[in-house]
C-alpha cells in the first residue's frame, strides 16, 4: 500500500531529515511549512500558515497523507502563550485532515522539557526526575506546551482512529538555516567567529554540564525513529526517547570540536560565560567574514541560536536519556556523537555556511 506523508514542518532540521530519508525509502511526501523548501527533488511543498484554519483547509484540499510528522513549533513569550498557538497549530492540521479519513498514524516530536519542564521553568533549576530520563516518568505539574499537544493528538486519535507515536529527543544536531533551536551549527558560527579573530573557544556553560554525563539526538537518527515508529505496529501508540545512543562529557568533547577548527579549547573557568553575550557584538564581524569567505548567509542571527545553546549548556544538572524502550521494540539504530557534529561542520562548510 502507498504510504503518503505529511511532514509539517518540513525546512527545519527533523523535518528536512525526515523528508530525505522518507524519499530515499519509497514513500510520497508532502512538506508543510509557511514557506516551504522547493529545492528537494520529489519533495511537494505545502505552503499554508498552521494558525489559519481557512488556509491550512485550501492547501490540504488535494493532500490525503496516510502518516503525518509534526516536527515543528512557534517559540512564544511564555508558556502560556507557548501552550495556545502550539497546541492551536497541531489541532488546526488534524482537524483539516479529518474529513478525509485518510490518516492512518499521527507522529508527533517534543523532546527532554516533557522531563525538564518549559524553559522559563527548568533554567530556574528546581525539583527534577532523576537520569536516565525514562518514557514512563509522570507529567511534571506545571504548564508545558509539550502536554498541551500530545493532549492534542491524542483526542484527534479517539475521534479519528488513526494510531501515533511521541518522539522525545535531546538537543538535535543537524544542518538548518533560521532555526530556533541549533545547537550545531551555533558552536560552528562561534568556533569560525573564534578562529577569525583568535579568540579562545571558551565553555560557556555550567559546571554540572562540563563534568556530567550528556547525550544529544542527530537529526538522521530521530528521521529514522520517525519511519521506524510509524511503520512498526508494536510501536504504535507509544512515547519514545530518541538520542544517539552512546553518552559524553562536555569536557571530553569540547577540545575535540576545537581541535576540527583549529582553535584553542578553553575549559570551564569557575564562571558562565554564555554564548549569548559572547556574540553580541559579533553581527558586523559575521557580514564581513560571509563576504571575504563568500558565504551564503550573512545574517548571524539566521545561523546562531545562541540563547538556547546556553539554556542546554548551563543546566545546573547533568541530563542523559535511557533508550531501553525502543530498543526492546527493535530500533537498534546508533549514531556516534562526535561524527554528528563533525559530519555537520563539513556540511556546513561544503554548503558554504561557514568558512
Amino acid at each position: 500500500m502507498d504510504k503518503i506523508a505529511l511532514i509539517v514542518g518540513a525546512s527545519g532540521i527533523v523535518g528536512s531529515n525526515l523528508a530525505n530519508e522518507l524519499l530515499t525509502t519509497g514513500w510520497t511526501v508532502y512538506g508543510l511549512a509557511r514557506r516551504p523548501r522547493t529545492d528537494v527533488p520529489s519533495l511537494h511543498p505545502v505552503a499554508a500558515d498552521l494558525l489559519d484554519p481557512a488556509a491550512l483547509e485550501t492547501a490540504l484540499a488535494d493532500v490525503n497523507p496516510t502518516h503525518v510528522f509534526i516536527t515543528t513549533w512557534m517559540r512564544q513569550e511564555n508558556e502560556v502563550e507557548n501552550i495556545r498557538v502550539n497546541s492551536a497549530l497541531v489541532r488546526n492540521v488534524l482537524t483539516a485532515l479529518s474529513p478525509k479519513h485518510t490518516v492512518q498514524h499521527v507522529a508527533l516530536v517534543t523532546g527532554l522539557k516533557h522531563y525538564l519542564g518549559p524553559f522559563e521553568a527548568y533554567a530556574k533549576g528546581g525539583t527534577l526526575p532523576p537520569t536516565p530520563f525514562r518514557e514512563e516518568l509522570p507529567r511534571l505539574d506545571i504548564d508545558n506546551f509539550y502536554y498541551a499537544q500530545e493532549d492534542e493528538v491524542y483526542a484527534a486519535a479517539e475521534r479519528d482512529g488513526f494510531t501515533w507515536s511521541i518522539h522525545r529527543p535531546h538537543t538535535i544536531i543537524g544542518k538548518a538555516v533560521g532555526n530556533m533551536m541549533n545547537m550545531g551549527t551555533t558552536l560552528a558560527v562561534y568556533a569560525s567567529i573564534c578562529k577569525e579573530t583568535g579568540r579562545p573557544f571558551q565553555w560557556p556553560g555550567s559546571e554540572a554540564q562540563w563534568n556530567g554525563l550528556s547525550d544529544v539526538t542527530d537529526a538522521r537518527i530521530i528521521a529514522k525513529q520517525l519511519a521506524w515508529a510509524a511503520t512498526t505496529e508494536a510501536a504504535h501508540n507509544q512515547a519514545f526517547n530518541i538520542v544517539n545512543g552512546d553518552y559524553f562529557r562536555w569536557s571530553w568533547l569540547w577540545g575535540r570540536l576545537a581541535d576540527w577548527f583549529g582553535v584553542e579549547a578553553r575549559s570551564f573557568d569557575g564562571t558562565v560565560h554564555p554564548l549569548e553575550e559572547e556574540i553580541a557584538g559579533d553581527a558586523e564581524l559575521w557580514r564581513d567574514m560571509a563576504a571575504r569567505h563568500q558565504l551564503v548567509e550573512s545574517d548571524l542571527n539566521k545561523l546562531a541560536s545562541a540563547w538556547h545553546t546556553d539554556l542546554d549548556l548551563g543546566r545546573p544538572l547533568e541530563v542523559m536519556t535511557d533508550m531501553s524502550k525502543s530498543r526492546k521494540l527493535g530500533f537498534l539504530e546508533y549514531q556516534p556523537t562526535e561524527d554528528s557534529f563533525f559530519d555537520l561542520f563539513a556540511q556546513l562548510r561544503t554548503d558554504r555556511l561557514i568558512p
